[in-house]
């Protein structure tokens, strides 16, 4: 059964239309992910699934998370929510204890239970060395996972991540994959908005691909790029070295897209794509597996962490 339904959702902001007729479910204890660049209307999306922002009215169009409507019934899915918004809103007058426990209030957790919960989520998210810490002493990883242990006070049945690994290193990034990726297998249904391609092989089991508002595609991730892509990707760094090749290159073999300064060509033939770069000199090419980018490329015409 889906936990979160979303049908023929659109919002605007004055003339933009920052989300056009999207629909989409999401089942229990699975992890969805709204991937696409900057602007591609994932936070918004996610601000209309918990009653941030009101999506455009329309008879035919409809939310329902755990069976309420976030228009008509935001408070009922904040109290089974937890959110990590992309913008770090920690007071930083107070300590890390001190933030958890204001919060714990906003649910009316008693002081006691507050105190072992505070105490089992600062171990899990591997913190609890900082329970007197003032907020500007820890690092921006720190800071993430103490959003998330916030997020995750009122044990909720739904844990909404906008670009949660933004700007981290790559151990903290795999450090909160590793703890998402518990919380998942816990039961805990996952909503989660990303840019990384890595991030959303790594914890998604579904994608869609957004951009300009609009629904791309939506699937597995692994089974999106096995589908839709060619496996193999040849990478020119110079168009000399890619003009010195092509004759090698067979038209019926290959698919040939460029970006910017960057010819990417693809293939199912990886035996003819290394015949090719053995005549390349080291430092113009670079032969690689596809992945969500190429995908992204593909069906969209723009790379997905292009800004808009």
């Amino acid at each position: 059964m889906s936990v979160i339904d979303v049908t023929n959702v659109s919002k605007s902001f004055d003339k933009i239309k920052a989300v056009q007729g999207i629909s989409f479910s999401v089942p229990k204890a699975l992890c969805f992910g709204l991937l696409g660049p900057n602007g591609a209307g994932k936070s918004t999306l996610l601000r209309m699934l918990y009653g941030v922002c009101n999506r455009d009215h329309d008879s035919n169009a409809s939310i329902s998370v755990f069976g309420f409507d976030p228009q008509k019934n935001s408070l009922a899915i904040k109290a089974i929510s937890g959110v990590v918004p992309q913008e770090n809103n920690l007071d930083d007058e107070l300590n890390v204890e001190q933030n958890l426990n204001i919060f714990a209030r906003f649910y009316n957790i008693p002081k006691i239970q507050a105190k072992k919960r505070i105490d089992e989520l600062l171990d899990f998210m591997e913190i609890a060395d900082k329970h007197k810490a003032k907020i500007r002493e820890l690092s921006g990883g720190m800071k993430q996972r103490l959003l998330i242990a916030r997020a995750l006070l009122n044990n909720p049945k739904l844990l909404i991540l906008d670009e949660p690994t933004t700007g981290l290193d790559p151990q903290v990034r795999h450090l909160i994959w590793e703890k998402l990726r518990n919380l998942k297998r816990s039961g805990l249904t996952i909503m989660v908005t990303t840019h990384y391609m890595e991030e959303a092989f790594q914890i998604c089991d579904t994608i869609m691909i957004m951009n300009k508002g609009n629904r791309i595609i939506e699937g597995n991730p692994q089974r999106l790029v096995a589908d839709h892509i060619e496996p193999f990707v040849l990478e020119f760094y110079k168009k000399e070295a890619y003009d010195s090749v092509f004759s090698m290159l067979g038209s019926q073999n290959a698919r040939h897209e460029t970006t910017g300064d960057s010819i990417r060509v693809y293939s199912k033939d990886e035996t003819m794509l290394r015949d090719v770069v053995r005549v390349l000199k080291p430092g113009e090419f670079f032969l690689r597996q596809s992945n969500l980018e190429d995908l992204f490329l593909k069906t969209t015409g723009s790379q997905l962490n292009a800004q808009q």
